[in-house]
């Protein structure tokens, strides 16, 4: 009786760990997928009256939170896939770097350090442990890094301009757009190099891709016959090309997908200085406004709750 006593215990405490073991496996996983699960903030630059600042809000809108304080742009924020923490492009007095932010501001890190090159449009990978970016110097190329600003990579050379890379969810392509020589067109290629794909065909300027959530489709902007800009999704290997918006008077840029991938929210423009974050379903209807008309808000990136 005493030996069994002694054993209940010690069989318990196994069955309690491995069950613990396989939570934080569960949980683990999902945070290392690109922005699923529930959503938290939305995250985007708005002007301030002098310049572009980092704010995040509440996507049925709300008080801003805003993060960054200080007298240069402060642009294109990324969260990172657990929602801790923001990425975005900063003046550091010679030219534009990557930096990252806590969710709720503070802990700023300088990422990149580069003289002779502005870095733009970072996006983090989906277990967090890379952020992809533009490097601008003499041409456009794709570039990854650590968060910590170690073991940069050039992944793209070429004479093209390339531009506002972001991973897929599986982490094992990059989605980006590139010139073709006529327009500027979708492309995906593998985190290592090669492989490259292009999705559009069409003497249009195609922009701004992002993945969906389940990695099926890649929202984008495009132009229409009235050469006004609107969003669109595609699926990821190319084709069932769907028009979201549909908007006389205003331009529409920077799609994100929502982390339970129902919606998607980008800027819409009617002039200079004059953006706004809304959010529309999927398949496209009725768009709800989420930030002040009074400032200028750009390029949102949709957060999973932490």
């Amino acid at each position: 009786m005493t030996r069994r006593m002694h054993y209940l215990p010690a069989l318990i405490v196994a069955v309690v760990l491995m069950a613990c073991a396989l939570v934080v496996l569960v949980v683990s996983e999902k945070a290392e997928a690109t922005f699923p699960g529930k959503n938290g903030r939305i995250a985007y630059s708005g002007y301030d009256g002098n310049d572009y600042e980092i704010y995040t809000i509440n996507p049925n809108r709300g008080t801003p939170l805003r993060l960054t304080n200080n007298e240069g742009n402060d642009l294109y924020p990324s969260f990172s896939p657990d929602g801790k923490r923001i990425a975005y492009t900063s003046w550091d007095g010679h030219d534009e770097e990557i930096y990252t932010i806590k969710a709720g501001g503070g802990g700023k890190t300088k990422v990149t350090h580069n003289n002779n090159r502005n870095d733009l449009y970072p996006s983090y990978s989906p277990d967090g442990k890379r952020i992809v970016y533009e490097g601008h110097g003499d041409d456009y190329e794709i570039y990854t890094i650590n968060p910590n600003g170690r073991a940069p990579s050039k992944l793209t050379n070429n004479n093209r301009e390339e531009d506002y890379p972001s991973y897929s969810p599986s982490g094992k392509r990059i989605v980006y757009e590139g010139w073709d020589g006529h327009d500027v067109e979708i492309y995906t290629i593998e985190v290592g190099g090669g492989d490259m794909t292009k999705l559009t065909h069409n003497s249009r300027n195609d922009e701004y891709p992002s993945y969906s959530p389940n990695g099926k489709r890649i929202a984008y902007t495009s132009y229409t016959d009235d050469e006004d800009r609107e969003i669109y999704t595609i699926k990821v290997g190319g084709g069932g090309k769907t028009q979201l918006t549909n908007t006389n008077n205003r331009e529409n840029y920077y799609p994100d997908y929502s982390p339970n991938g129902k919606r998607i929210a980008y800027t819409s423009y009617t002039g200079p200085n004059d953006g706004e974050i809304y959010t529309i379903k999927v398949g496209g209807g009725a768009n709800t406004r989420v930030t002040d008309p009074a400032y200028s808000a750009i390029k949102p990136s949709w957060g999973s709750r932490p």
